[in-house]
C-alpha cells in the first residue's frame, strides 16, 4: 500500500491540478470501482459530497463497474441483500456473500489485466478488497475509493451527505450511470493505451481502474487533460 494521503493545511484538501471550477460543489453518488468520467469530477471540484441518503437506486455503478476484457466490455456487479422495504437507503445497503462474488471479480480483473503495464505495480493494493468482507456498500466503496485517490495522487476533498436535498449544484448522482440518458456535456472521453485496444478499439469511460492499469503514474495527468 503506498503511503497514506496527507491533508493539506488548514485540514482542506485540493485537486493538485489547480483547475478547480469556479462553482467548487459537485454531489455523486457512491461507486463501486467508479468510471473514468467520477474522477474527473473528484479532481475538478473543491467540494465533493457524496450522497448516502437517496433512496438506494439498482443497475448503477453504486454496485457495478466497467471492465475491457478480451471479448469486449464485462460488467461487475457485486451482490447486495435485499431489504424488506420497498425503498431503503444508500447508507443502509448490504452487501451479499451471495455466488462468490469476490473470487469472481477478482478473477475477472486479472484476465483482464494481468497483461496490462501497471497491473502488477497495483495488484497487491487491490487484492485485499477482494479477501476481506465488507458489510455494506458505501463502506466498500469508500474504501476503495480513498486508496485509489492514493494511487493516482489525488487530493479530493470528500463529504458525506447527513440528508438528502433533490436540488444540489452540479448534481451527478443519477447522470453518471451506464448506458447513461442525460448527456455530460463536461465530459469528453480521450482515447489512451487500452490492452485489447487493436482488437475493440478505444473502449471510453471504464471503470478507473481501467485507466490505472494501463496508464499507471500517467493516469493522473489523462484525468487532468480531461475537460
Amino acid at each position: 500500500m503506498k503511503p497514506p494521503r496527507t491533508p493539506s493545511k488548514g485540514g482542506e484538501q485540493f485537486s493538485p491540478f489547480g483547475g478547480v471550477r469556479g462553482d467548487f460543489t459537485v454531489y455523486l453518488s457512491t461507486a463501486y470501482l467508479a468510471p473514468v468520467q467520477y474522477y474527473c469530477k473528484l479532481v475538478s471540484y473543491k467540494t465533493i459530497w457524496i450522497e448516502t441518503n437517496e433512496n438506494y437506486l439498482r443497475q448503477t455503478y453504486r454496485n457495478r463497474c466497467m471492465i475491457a476484457t478480451a471479448n469486449g466490455i464485462q460488467s461487475l456487479s457485486v451482490p447486495v441483500e435485499k431489504p424488506n422495504t420497498a425503498k431503503f437507503l444508500t447508507k443502509d445497503i448490504r452487501i451479499s456473500d451471495h455466488g462468490n462474488w469476490r473470487h469472481i471479480h477478482w478473477h475477472a480483473l486479472v484476465s483482464a489485466y494481468g497483461m496490462s503495464p501497471f497491473f502488477e505495480y497495483y495488484a497487491d493494493d487491490f487484492a485485499p478488497f477482494f479477501q476481506q468482507k465488507y458489510h455494506f456498500l458505501l463502506d466498500f466503496n469508500e474504501r476503495l475509493m480513498l486508496t485509489i485517490c492514493e494511487l493516482l495522487d489525488i487530493h479530493p476533498n470528500i463529504n458525506f451527505t447527513t440528508e438528502y436535498l433533490p436540488a444540489v449544484p452540479n448534481d451527478f448522482r443519477t447522470i453518471i450511470r451506464p448506458g447513461q440518458a442525460v448527456a455530460d456535456e463536461s465530459f469528453v472521453p480521450i482515447p489512451y493505451y487500452q490492452v485489447f485496444r487493436e482488437k475493440h478499439g478505444f473502449l471510453p469511460n471504464l471503470s478507473i481502474v481501467d485507466l490505472l492499469f494501463n496508464m499507471g503514474p500517467e493516469a493522473a495527468m489523462v484525468l487532468k487533460s480531461l475537460p
